[in-house]
């Protein structure tokens, strides 16, 4: 053994780790076999020189290098690598590897390729057991590496026993086995089969592969034995097989003639257009179904369960539209639920804000409910759950319940599981307990009751979860009725199933949940949703979580929760973006199962793209400077009209006042001209937007500290002559604008919380610039008085009726921006926002 200091060792791992390409001959050195030693501590260089290579910034040659001397095909090869994350992995994957004597076969390629997607580019301890167990033969399929995978993921102290027996290594089903289990569920299930024949075919191989017993048999077997028995019980296809596929093709026929590209909808493909149809949706008990559907009629039903303790954010425009528009597509039904669970933490203001904001998005509620509604229900289930041995009443601390959850000390799972000490007392003894519970006997933390799951399962969902919890709070329905409330993982599924929702649609964090989900509606023997998870919408270079935002607004950094430099949909509002906008924004992400991760600038490109088509043109000037003209009378005077949208008549246009007197923007003047500079300068006249002359520059009055105060000009009205340039102006009879707000955005990186000094560090001392002397035309009024215009975008299924708003007067300003009236405007001080640049800044 060779002793190392500590800090020397990670000195070198250091310096390793940042080296672009380190040769494969020092790679070999010793040092990296060998455990080092120093008191207190022991630090054990596992990792080979293969893999430590791997971490270097490798190139695609390198790539192509490794991958064909395992035997992947050029045509493969290209595909892999278009994934950097795959890429390394399945790299780092044949560096770890035993050698080959020849090149792999084609299941060993694939498996290992399948390893390589599981892990992403990350780094897994103890993945090389999965390798070696791929490549001598020991897993077989990629159901048997994707468990491998979890397993050692998972549990970073992984060994090569208990990988074997997670991942179902050694277990032999024959065909022999696979044809009795199918049999046994096609008689158990032989009425629903035969109502639905050959249509249910593919939901049922679904289902069979979830018979425990042929877990590990192999994929192949499942369909000619499921064939041959579907066959034998229907017989062959008849007219009643055929006449549905024939009915399909009549009723697409019309629409392909109609439309020879059809509309692109995310209801209608990606993971939304593979979801199934209401009734396919897996039942432990198929009876149940037959009254979901009495009730449904065969709609899709879903729901939209917002939890009331605080403001709606940008991501959960992409719920609300999944959820309410996924049913509206199919001609179904969606409830809005209030999730209020936690009378701790539910407030008025945010019920009232969540119903505001679906209503502006232009979504409206089949029904109005609140898992309140259901309490009743939930805790006769619960006593149900107690008395048939599924549930328990537990007097452990959060501490001990933590490490019978396998957490250890230092905060990581992995650790023993056990279960808890009161898991096995008798049903008749869990319910006075729980009694007891509901009527106020122990105070919060002295006593939940938890059901009675899976300590062995791999999955966390099944580790004996919390079902109600004792709370001593007054409820905002229920008063002081309760002092127990369920918890989430028990009330939604339950609600879910008493409101025969048949998509119970969430984002991927709660993937895990499914599985407890349809557990615990299995158990008390109710009808099961089908819970399917999309990904989530993220907004980078901003924040997104209550408790940030909270401190956010709580010391000052912005307004409020509505302030339009936040993502709250409240402050998206406000800052003037258009609900249709929003919505046709997420149509084109699309929904799959992926986190979708979008800059700012993209949602502001889509917002500007629909301000241009549904927008008033106006002239504002943020900083003016008077203009005089010389050579006409005091009393001058030519009405000029302009068209509110050039090139758009449904917009009309307005009559703008061009006197002696008018207003240019600082910017539009300059004492010198420039070979790129077109506007107002001496020597250099200027055209005026509609205006039929020209105007140059006489003489230029300036304050002591040199800037311009007033520009005499002449109008050259003798002669038409084409200017290099048109600027906006101003008449005299405008309107004086109290502040002008130019947001930009809050914080000065992409990834505010990746700061180690923390998110507060990133504030940008520049997100909102106040402009105080803009003045605009007077046709703002007429505007105004319009709004909200509600221009439809033709062709858009996205054309949302707003029902008025300060932020619904909106316009563009000419070179400007586009803008809106804030809710911080009165009748005698007029306050605007900006929504968004006028063209995207080519530095973000």
């Amino acid at each position: 053994m060779t002793l190392f200091p500590t800090s020397a060792i990670m000195c070198i791992w250091t310096i390793l780790h940042h080296l672009p390409i380190i040769s494969s001959s020092f790679l070999r050195c010793k040092l990296f076999n060998r455990s080092i030693h120093t008191p207190g501590s022991l630090i054990k260089f596992s990792m080979s020189p293969r893999i430590l290579f791997s971490r270097s910034v490798m190139s695609d040659d390198a790539f192509i290098d490794a991958f064909s001397r395992i035997g992947l095909t050029d045509k493969k090869t290209k595909e892999i690598i278009k994934n950097k994350k795959v890429s390394k992995s399945l790299f780092d994957i044949i560096n770890e590897a035993p050698k080959p004597d020849s090149i792999y076969d084609d299941k060993t390629i694939s498996l290992l390729h399948a390893l390589a997607v599981e892990c992403k580019g990350a780094d897994v301890p103890n993945r090389h057991l999965v390798t070696n167990a791929i490549v001598d033969g020991r897993l077989k399929s990629n159901l048997q590496v994707s468990e491998a995978y979890k397993y050692v993921n998972s549990h970073p102290d992984a060994n090569n026993s208990d990988m074997e027996k997670h991942s179902g290594v050694g277990v032999e089903v024959t065909e022999d086995d696979v044809r009795k289990h199918i049999g046994n569920y096609i008689n158990e299930n032989k009425q629903q089969i035969e109502a639905k024949r050959y249509a249910g075919v593919p939901a049922l191989l679904g289902e069979v592969k979830k018979i425990p017993e042929l877990k590990w048999a192999a994929p192949q077997l499942f369909k000619p034995i499921i064939d041959e028995k579907v066959l034998a019980l229907l017989g062959p296809k008849d007219e009643r097989d055929v006449v549905k596929k024939e009915k399909k093709k009549k009723e697409k026929a019309p629409a392909q003639k109609e439309k020879t590209e059809p509309v692109r909808s995310m209801f209608s493909e990606g993971f939304l257009g593979d979801l199934h149809k209401p009734g396919e949706n897996p039942q432990m008990y198929p009876e149940l179904m037959k009254e979901h559907l009495k009730f449904t009629g065969g709609k899709v039903f879903t729901r939209f369960p917002p939890e009331p303790n605080g403001y709606l954010h940008i991501g959960h425009s992409k719920a609300i539209m999944v959820n309410f528009g996924y049913a509206k597509y199919h001609g179904g039904n969606c409830y809005l639920r209030f999730d209020d669970t936690n009378p701790e933490a539910e407030e008025e203001v945010y019920f009232n804000s969540i119903r505001d904001i679906i209503d502006w998005l232009g979504f409206e509620p089949w029904k109005v409910t609140y898992s309140s509604d259901y309490f009743d229900e939930l805790y006769e289930l619960a006593e149900k759950l107690i008395n048939i041995g599924k549930g328990y009443v537990c007097h452990c601390t959060a501490e001990e319940v933590k490490a019978q959850r396998g957490m250890k000390p230092d905060g990581t799972l992995g650790g023993e599981r056990f279960a808890c000490p009161h898991r096995d007392r008798t049903p008749e003894v869990n319910l006075a307990e729980f009694r007891k519970m509901k009527n106020g006997e122990y105070k919060s933390g002295e006593a939940t009751l938890r059901m009675k799951q899976d300590l062995t399962s791999p999955s966390p969902q099944m580790w004996d979860l919390v079902a109600y919890r004792v709370l001593n709070a007054k409820h905002h329905r229920t008063g002081d009725k309760w002092l127990i409330y369920p918890t989430y993982d028990f009330t939604h599924c339950l609600v879910d199933s008493f409101e025969n929702i048949s998509h119970s649609l969430c984002t991927v964090e709660f993937r895990l949940s499914r599985e407890s989900y349809e557990w615990l509606c299995d158990v008390l023997h109710v009808y099961r949703p089908a819970q399917r998870e999309y990904g989530r919408l993220n907004i980078t270079g901003t924040v997104l979580s209550k408790r940030k935002i909270a401190k956010l607004v709580n010391e000052g950094y912005v307004r409020g929760w509505d302030d339009p430099r936040l993502f709250t949909l409240e402050a998206v509002r406000r800052r003037g973006v258009p609900p249709g906008a929003i919505l046709s924004f997420i149509n084109t992400l699309g929904v799959t199962t992926s986190t979708t991760n979008i800059q700012a600038v993209r949602l502001d490109s889509a917002v500007r793209n629909y301000l241009d088509s549904t927008t008033p043109r106006l002239m504002m000037v943020l900083d003016p400077i008077k203009v005089e003209l010389v050579n006409v009378n005091d009393d001058f005077k030519e009405e000029v009209e302009i068209p509110y949208k050039p090139g758009d008549a449904k917009f009309g246009s307005r009559k703008v006042s061009f006197t002696k007197t008018i207003y240019i923007d600082r910017s539009d003047y300059r004492d010198n001209v420039s070979a790129e500079y077109f506007r107002l300068a001496p020597g250099q006249s200027v055209g005026l937007m509609k205006v039929p002359f020209n105007i140059s520059v006489v003489k230029v009055d300036k304050d002591d500290n040199g800037n311009v105060t007033k520009i005499h000009a002449k109008y050259e009205n003798e002669e038409h002559k084409k200017p290099k340039t048109y600027i906006q102006w101003v008449p005299e009879d405008n309107l004086k604008i109290s502040e002008v707000r130019i947001q930009n955005q809050l914080f000065l990186s992409e990834n505010p919380l990746a700061l180690p000094e923390g998110y507060l560090k990133d504030i940008n001392p520049d997100s909102e610039l106040v402009y105080k002397n803009a003045i605009i035309e007077p046709s703002f009024a007429e505007i105004k008085a319009k709004s909200p215009m509600n221009i439809p975008i033709e062709g858009s299924e996205f054309n949302i009726p707003e029902k008025g708003g300060p932020y619904t007067v909106r316009f563009q300003a000419l070179r400007v921006g586009y803008f809106c009236m804030d809710k911080d405007s009165t009748d005698s001080d007029l306050v605007l926002n900006r929504i968004v640049t006028l063209k995207e800044d080519s530095k973000k």
